[in-house]
């Protein structure tokens, strides 16, 4: 999908772009022996429209709900009804088999009626077909419910991840959040999709049977209720006790083992460098130990219950053998019931062993919907006020009134900032590593919210503002720009994917990229690797400062720049930003003073306070410690030795 084109058109829309309708994406066309059966395909294509997404950074009271089984069913109620219907039907015909032999061998082979074996043979046959359509009915529900509730729960997922701040990813491990946008959902999938019909039909197949048996006789099925029943309770309330505590277990421990292979591999430069591979493979295989302990102990508590279950049903028929037979040798019971009674009390018993396997998916698939519920429950660092009002447009005059933050509130990283930055004027933050100048970015662009104090622009609280208004006015260049899969374009319009291919090549010349999308084989529409890391630093930049300036910010916000960039590319950067910041408000946290001396005015932040304050000449002359910091650039600069 390009930034650019829009979402619509669908499957019809990379067809019709192999026709010529759509010069310029990255289409091979379709061969002609292909073409004939291409167009009979769009010709019975509906059209798709535009998707109907709206996204608030205020959850809607339907988000804030729980999420239950019986919740996740009802938006399907419809489906959810018609497949009980299914399986009621399937277990009425699926179990009308006993019945149907016992009046055979009583009434038709002991009676030596024809007419009863033909009924019985005939009635069994339609059983069997009746089983067979119910199951491809119920199937076929059970996946249409599976598939609306894991689009609309992945859905929902993504939305509240989109409304998190940058507190819950600092503090959250990304494997871990993966787990649960993956595996944890498809746990709940597969419940839908199969383990819940069949605990049902499972559980109803033992109701069901159980009616059957008094029906048949009162005395074998009291009998099997004393001697069977309480001890497989028992058994059964030890094994959902069990189970539940091992599979949130198993929950926890495959997050962690995604997590250490996540981090493993975005830090796989790194790790080559500093030949940690075998270091980590002895730490990523006492994760995996971790999670084995915990898979294991999960199934020896399958192997308890399995087994226990088949060994109560096993005794309970020898005792049922046993008085049953006598009864028939004394004419109290006949032949026919006596084996109908035992196809049923193996049948009986038969869905116990489904059961576990059933149970254990139930437990997988509950065990993700407490994980799940977990993560929805988390609240937004920075949360939109419900009387949030759009911050019209701005001039760009910013204000720290008296700001305090810590991101723990019991160690505060910033004390008391006061600094008034008028509309237009580029204001640089130096100071030492750890000094809080990021922090003070971070604050403008309001990824997180004063502990004590206001941040304003144009005089208005951005806490109070809404966030969508404030982020279309402010623009962030970080330190290390990201960069998306997709092409050049997208990359670049990415603020804006409607804007006109003259607003984005004006956006490349403004910032010097026009020399790099001449050399690129396809231009904007050249595919970008995963964060860009077939282009160079400072091309990477160069491209986020395009985004930025396509975005059209009022006040923009440049996190160390160009720290990491090369003589040549920081060059190329420092023109790129002469142009982008003219006529704007800019906060630059700079590293390197040849950035900070641009700029109108200068704060020196130091252990959380802004200790001095002006214009460049101002610092230098009143000899404190942006003094000493220039001081001791211009001896780097003529290469004496800094003591």
């Amino acid at each position: 999908m390009g930034m650019g084109g829009g979402w619509g058109g669908g499957v019809g829309a990379v067809f019709a772009a192999g026709r010529g309708t759509q010069p310029g994406l990255p289409f091979g066309g379709i061969p002609e022996e292909m073409q004939e059966g291409v167009d009979r395909l769009l010709a019975d294509e509906p059209e798709h429209g535009e998707p109907d997404v709206a996204f608030s950074h205020r959850a809607p009271a339907t988000d804030r709900q729980r999420l239950s089984l019986g919740g996740l069913l009802a938006a399907h109620r419809r489906l959810a009804v018609a497949a009980l219907a299914g399986i009621v039907v399937l277990v009425a015909a699926n179990q009308a088999g006993p019945l149907l032999i016992s009046t055979g061998i009583d009434a038709g082979m002991l009676g030596r009626d024809v007419g009863v074996l033909v009924a019985v043979v005939v009635g069994y046959a339609g059983s069997i077909a009746l089983t067979a359509v119910a199951q491809r009915y119920l199937v076929m529900a059970e996946g249409r419910i599976a598939a609306g509730i894991q689009y609309a729960l992945r859905l929902r997922i993504f939305t509240h991840l989109q409304r998190l701040g940058l507190d819950f990813y600092t503090d959250e491990k990304a494997g871990v959040v993966m787990t649960r946008m993956t595996s944890d959902i498809e746990n709940l999938n597969q419940l839908l999709g199969d383990g819940l019909g069949q605990l049902v039909i499972q559980g109803l197949t033992m109701v069901v049977i159980a009616v059957v048996l008094f029906v048949l006789d009162v005395r074998l099925a009291l009998v099997t209720i004393v001697l069977v029943v309480p001890a497989l309770t028992v058994l059964s309330l030890w094994f959902r006790s069990a189970s539940a505590t091992g599979y949130l277990r198993v929950r926890d421990g495959i997050a962690d083992v995604l997590a250490d292979l996540s981090e493993s591999l975005h830090g796989v430069r790194v790790v080559v460098s500093h030949n940690r591979q075998a270091r980590n493979v002895v730490h990523h295989r006492n994760v995996l130990g971790d999670y084995r302990e915990a898979y294991v102990y999960t199934a020896k508590v399958a192997a308890v219950y399995g087994p226990g279950s088949q060994l109560l049903g096993y005794l309970g028929q020898a005792v049922l053998l046993a008085i049953g037979g006598a009864m028939v040798v004394h004419h109290e019971l006949s032949l026919g019931v006596l084996v109908a009674y035992f196809l049923y009390l193996g049948r009986f018993f038969q869905p116990i062993q489904l059961l576990v396997q059933t149970y254990n998916t139930y437990q997988q698939g509950m065990s993700s919907l407490v994980k799940l519920n977990g993560l929805l429950a988390t609240d937004p660092g920075v949360a939109e006020a419900a009387d949030a009002e759009p911050l019209p447009t701005v001039v760009g005059a910013v204000r720290f009134d008296h700001v305090s933050f810590g991101y723990d509130p019991a160690h505060p990283v910033l004390h008391d900032v006061d600094l008034d930055l008028r509309p237009g004027e580029t204001v640089a933050f130096v100071g030492r590593t750890g000094a809080g100048k990021s922090t003070i970015a971070k604050l403008v662009a309001r990824f997180y919210d004063p502990t004590e104090g206001r941040v304003l622009v144009d005089g208005h609280d951005i806490s109070k503002v809404q966030l969508s208004s404030l982020r279309r006015q402010l623009g962030v260049v970080p330190q290390e720009p990201f960069l998306f899969v997709g092409t050049l374009r997208d990359n670049i319009a990415f603020a804006d994917p409607d804007a006109s291919d003259a607003d984005v090549l004006a956006a490349v010349e403004a910032v010097g990229l026009g020399d790099l999308v001449e050399r690129l084989p396809d231009g904007l529409a050249t595919a970008v690797h995963e964060r860009g890391q077939s282009l160079s630093s400072g091309e990477r930049q160069l491209i986020a400062l395009a985004r930025a300036f396509l975005a059209r910010p009022r006040v923009l916000v440049l996190d160390e720049a160009t720290s990491n960039l090369d003589l040549a590319s920081e060059a190329k950067v420092e023109a790129a930003l002469d142009r982008l910041l003219e006529g704007r408000t800019a906060i630059l946290v700079a590293h390197r003073l040849t950035t900070a001396m641009k700029a109108d005015r200068i704060a020196v932040v130091d252990a959380g306070r802004v200790v001095e304050w002006g214009p460049h000449e101002r610092l230098v002359e009143a000899g404190g410690t942006y003094a000493a910091m220039y001081a001791t650039w211009l001896r780097q600069g003529a290469g004496e030795e800094v003591a």
